[in-house]
């Protein structure tokens, strides 16, 4: 069975039908959690998904068509960042709907995402042996305590009470 994400240069048409699955189910499962954990409306929640998953497939497929060898997080990136500018025609569109969708949601979504496909790969991870466990354990740790503290001093310093 091909994966669901070909990483292929060329964009076919079974390539983008696997991207809009995986958004279409990516961003249901957000929406139920933003709806569940956060209140937003469902709708809001869908169109606000419904926005990053087009400027995301944009995106990728922009990656993979032109012949410069540019990130498709830097396309995304740039699209967001034009359609949101303000003065632009779709940026309160844009800004009200996208704001309805938490990051948390999104996060969690694609960390369990990222587990998944660790887990397709656990083989390959045990081979790596005990060491690289560790250095794993050891790398999320710091990287939670550090945002934990940076976190910390900016509410600090902007006056949020603790």
């Amino acid at each position: 069975m091909p994966d669901l994400l070909d990483e292929s240069v060329d964009v076919s048409v079974e390539g983008i039908f696997n991207w809009i699955l995986l958004l279409t189910i990516f961003s249901i499962i957000t929406v139920i959690g933003n709806y569940v954990g956060y209140k937003h409306p469902i709708y809001d929640s869908l169109v606000g998904m419904g926005i990053l998953s087009v400027i995301t497939l944009i995106g990728v497929w922009l990656e993979r068509k032109l012949p410069l060898n540019i990130s498709s997080i830097i396309y995304i990136s740039l699209i967001g960042i034009f359609i949101a500018f303000p003065g632009v025609p779709t940026s309160e569109t844009v800004l009200y709907y996208v704001s309805k969708v938490e990051l948390l949601s999104i996060v969690t979504v694609f960390l369990a995402y990222v587990g998944i496909g660790i887990g397709k790969s656990w083989d390959e991870f045990k081979a790596l042996g005990w060491k690289a466990i560790i250095v794993t354990v050891l790398v999320i740790a710091s990287t939670y305590l550090g945002s934990a503290i940076v976190a910390h001093i900016v509410l600090v310093m902007t006056g949020v009470p603790m």
